[in-house]
C-alpha cells in the first residue's frame, strides 16, 4: 500500500505552508486560550482532512490563497468536535494524549470548542470567502443531526440499515465531503464538478467509517482496540445490524438484551462479538465498504489524470485498508 508521505508528495510544499497559517490563525490575545491552542496545534494529528481540501484543489485546477482558507477552516470545525466529543464522552485520553477537558475541564474545553467554530466561521466571512462558508457551515449542521439522530435511534436501538447510512453520511461523510466540495470551490471549478467532488468525498466517508466499524470486531493487537467497544457503547454498527436481520426472534431479543443490560459483561460481549463473526457479518460490511470506495474511485476517472488525482485515488485506498 501506498504510503501516507507517497500520497502527501504532491501537495507537500502546501501543508507546510497550512501549518504556518493554520497556527497564525490560532493565536488569542487571551493567555489562558492561546496556551490552550498551542497544545491542540501541537498534538494534530495526520491532517488527512486538509489533505484531501488541498489534493481536491490540485483535481480541479490550482491551489490558491483560498484553499489554505478552506483547509484552515475544515481542520478547526473537525478540532472543534474531538474536543466537544471528548466532553460529551468524558473521554479523558485521544490517542494516548490528554484530551482538553483533561487538562483544563469541561466548561473550557466546550468554550475552547465553540472558540474554534466561530474563528473558522469568521475566517470565511473577513477573507470574503461566503461560497466556502456556505459549504463548511452545511457540514457543521449535517454532523449536529448525524449526532442528534443517532442518539435518538440509541434509545430504542431500532437502527435499521437505512437508518445507519444516513447518520454516518451526516456525522462523519459530511466533513470529508465539504473538505472535497471546499478544495474544488477554493481552485475556481464551477458548481458541477464542485458537486461531483463533494459525491466524491461523501462516498469516501462512507467507506472510513465503516472501516471504523470493523476496527471493533478485529484484534486489539493490530488496532490497539479493545473488541467490542462499540458494544459497550450501545452503537448499532453495519456488523452488528447485519446480525440483526439474520437472526430469529428469540436471538435478536438476547442481542438487544446484551447491547442494552449486558454491555459490560465480558463473557456476553465476547460471545456476541463471536456471533458477529459467525454470521458473516464482518464480511457483509467488507463488501459494502468497498462498494463505497468504488463509487469514489469511479467519479475521480471523470477528472484529468494528475499527480494530485492519483494520489486521491490512493488516499481513499489508504483510508480503508489503514490499521489505526
Amino acid at each position: 500500500m501506498t504510503t501516507l508521505n507517497q500520497i502527501k508528495a504532491p501537495v507537500s510544499g502546501d501543508l507546510q505552508i497550512f501549518d504556518k497559517k493554520f497556527k497564525e490563525y490560532l493565536k488569542s490575545k487571551v493567555l489562558l486560550l492561546d496556551t490552550i491552542t498551542r497544545y491542540i496545534y501541537k498534538r494534530k494529528g495526520k491532517q488527512i482532512r486538509p489533505l484531501f481540501v488541498f489534493l481536491s484543489a490540485g483535481t480541479c485546477g490550482t491551489v490558491r490563497e483560498s484553499t489554505f482558507v478552506a483547509a484552515s477552516m475544515i481542520e478547526m470545525l473537525h478540532t472543534a468536535t474531538l474536543v466537544h466529543d471528548d466532553v460529551v464522552d468524558d473521554s479523558h485520553l485521544r490517542r494516548g494524549i490528554f484530551s482538553i477537558n483533561a487538562l483544563w475541564k469541561n466548561k473550557i474545553a466546550v468554550l475552547v470548542g465553540d472558540f474554534l467554530l466561530s474563528r473558522g466561521m469568521l475566517l470565511a466571512l473577513e477573507k470574503e470567502e461566503f461560497g466556502l462558508l456556505k459549504i463548511v457551515s452545511r457540514a457543521v449542521k449535517e454532523m449536529s443531526e448525524g449526532e442528534l439522530l443517532q442518539i435518538e435511534k440509541a434509545r430504542r436501538l431500532d437502527i435499521k440499515e437505512d437508518i445507519y447510512f444516513e447518520i454516518i453520511r451526516k456525522k462523519t461523510a459530511s466533513l470529508i465531503a465539504s473538505c472535497c466540495a471546499s478544495g474544488a470551490a477554493s481552485a475556481g471549478a464551477d458548481a458541477h464538478k464542485t458537486e461531483q467532488m463533494r459525491q466524491f468525498g461523501e462516498y469516501t466517508g462512507i467507506a472510513f467509517q465503516i472501516k471504523d466499524d470493523l476496527f471493533d470486531y478485529e484484534s486489539g493487537s493490530i488496532t490497539g482496540k479493545p473488541s467490542g467497544i462499540d458494544i459497550r457503547d450501545q452503537k448499532m454498527t453495519l456488523p452488528l445490524i447485519y446480525l440483526l436481520n439474520n437472526s430469529s426472534a428469540s436471538e435478536k431479543r438476547w442481542i438487544i438484551n446484551t447491547v442494552k443490560q449486558y454491555n459490560t459483561d465480558p463473557v456476553r460481549v465476547k460471545k456476541l462479538v463471536g456471533m458477529v463473526k459467525e454470521s458473516g457479518g464482518l464480511d457483509y460490511t467488507r463488501d459494502r465498504m468497498l462498494e463505497f470506495r468504488e463509487k469514489a474511485i469511479g467519479l475521480l476517472s471523470a477528472m484529468p489524470a494528475s499527480a494530485y488525482t492519483e494520489s486521491l485515488k490512493e488516499l481513499v485506498i489508504f483510508t480503508t485498508e489503514r490499521t489505526t
